[in-house]
């Protein structure tokens, strides 16, 4: 079978480039690059996509072998039916690793028909390094970089005001626009760049704020040869999604016009508050996720469908999103209506969404996405919910990196693995709670200050690590109830 390229396909003729993409993972391909394929298809939107790997180490080369072709498999339920629609998506025209390629990545700011800046760099991505330059081939957080190419672009059009750029950031963090476009501008301060660009990335480029929604397991290991047995060429950048799309971007009419979604089916909504979507979503459906991570794979399952389809663990998931959904101050039927849709899609047989798949930067994700429900629940009843405190206790013990003499899949920047090790050398459980909770580099505040919070993580450590999961959390769940471990 031939390798996937367009020649074979003859599609040699490439989209001008309109948008610029920072990241090149699963989701990206999957969302984002997908949601330019339909306004392609449907409106002549015209829209090629270059993308920017992040990261010195990436996927930029396996994008390019392959011309920037990729076929995405989305797969579901539709009334009781199994449903699987196969797309080649076909905008990428380039893919830059600026570690390697730093004039590449600069030339991108001088492209003419450039409008748009897209990005997922994950959670901690969005941050602002005070020693980074802009001399530095490139710079090493994300906004540094968008600064730099934003410079390029300002000097290159000499401060057009025509020329700037829609920035779209897709990171699920708070205010991830308004966030990013700070970084910008601080480091405008930082690298005393002239008034007139800061005037210029502040007011001539938009930042909207988004929400996105999709699952998507990314590569199908298990099942790649079914796969590829449905094509007529050997793709080795398959993409399994599934068919639910959300994508919610403040913005108002001129939004619209730029990017004229509201005349296709996709479901993207520009909307001016995306801020009810984003709590329901972040809260539940990746507060769900994150949570589940540690506890599934400390109990030994691989799949979040194993999970959820479980009895012990998939009550453990229902619990935790049950303590989850009452931190929530909205209508308690539109909740429980999208809970149902969301324990629906991970019970998707479809999809094999690997639970390791989804432990990058879990303790960036913790915080963004589960801490503010267990601080929630805990300030509205007086007391620590009994499911998420034990999600945090093994998310903690999960960061030890060795469980039953086996290597878990710990995916995180090397200083908090780091300080995790560190806190495990400790030996006792009493410190090593104490000094992971306290870590405000990790949270974002001191946790030792929750009153009770590190009395009952020593107390589920300790069953954890003598009883296992299972029985651990029926003990922890039993000596919770008995002393309420309230404040």
């Amino acid at each position: 079978m031939e390798k996937l390229n367009r020649k074979s396909l003859g599609l040699e003729k490439k989209f001008p480039i309109k948008v610029v993409q920072f990241g090149e993972g699963n989701f990206l391909r999957a969302f984002v690059d997908y949601a330019f394929q339909r306004l392609n298809k449907e409106l002549e939107f015209n829209a090629g996509i270059a993308i920017v790997q992040p990261l010195k180490e990436g996927m930029v080369d396996r994008i390019n072998d392959q011309d920037g072709l990729y076929t995405l498999f989305m797969n579901g339920i539709k009334k009781g039916e199994k449903i699987q629609d196969i797309e080649l998506i076909t905008n990428i025209v380039k893919a830059i690793n600026p570690y390697s390629d730093f004039a590449d990545f600069l030339a991108l700011a001088q492209e003419e028909e450039l409008q748009f800046i897209v990005s997922n760099t994950t959670e901690a991505g969005i941050e602002f390094i005070e020693s980074d330059t802009p001399n530095m081939q490139p710079p090493v957080s994300f906004p540094a970089k968008l600064t730099v190419l934003l410079y390029e672009r300002f000097q290159h059009f000499n401060g057009d005001p025509s020329k700037g750029l829609t920035i779209i950031p897709c990171e699920l963090i708070d205010y991830n626009s308004e966030t990013l476009k700070k970084y910008i501008l601080q480091y405008c301060d930082l690298w005393e760049l002239e008034e007139a660009f800061k005037t210029w990335a502040s007011e001539a480029c938009t930042y909207h704020s988004t929400l996105v929604d999709r699952i998507v397991p990314g590569y199908p290991r298990a099942e790649i040869e079914e796969y590829n047995n449905k094509l007529e060429y050997q793709d080795n950048l398959i993409v399994a999604a599934e068919p639910f799309f959300l994508w919610a971007i403040e913005g108002g009419e001129a939004l619209k016009q730029k990017l004229p979604f509201h005349k296709t089916n996709l479901n993207v909504k520009i909307v001016d508050d995306i801020r009810p979507f984003k709590m329901i979503k972040v809260r539940i459906l990746n507060g769900a996720h994150t949570a589940m991570v540690p506890f599934s794979l400390l109990y030994g399952n691989k799949l979040v469908m194993e999970t959820v389809n479980g009895s012990f663990t998939g009550q453990f998931v229902n619990s935790v999103i049950s303590e989850i959904s009452g931190t929530l101050d909205m209508d308690k039927t539109e909740i429980l209506a999208y809970t149902e849709e969301v324990m629906d899609r991970f019970k998707n047989p479809y999809i094999k969404h690997a639970l390791a798949d989804i432990a990058l930067n879990s303790i960036s994700k913790f915080k963004v996405r589960v801490l503010p429900s267990l601080l929630g629940y805990y300030t509205a009843n007086h007391k620590l919910p009994i499911n998420l405190t034990f999600s945090l206790a093994c998310l903690i013990q999960f960061y030890k990196g060795i469980w039953n003499n086996e290597v878990l899949p710990v995916k995180d920047a090397p200083e908090i693995v780091e300080a995790f090790k560190s806190a495990w050398q400790m030996g006792n459980l009493d410190l090593v709670a104490i000094r992971i909770l306290a870590n405000t580099d990790f949270w974002g505040e001191d946790l030792t200050n929750v009153k009770g919070l590190s009395a009952a993580l020593v107390l589920a450590l300790n069953e954890i690590n003598a009883n296992g999961i299972e029985q651990g959390f029926i003990n922890f769940e039993k000596s919770a109830k008995e002393f309420s471990l309230s404040t």
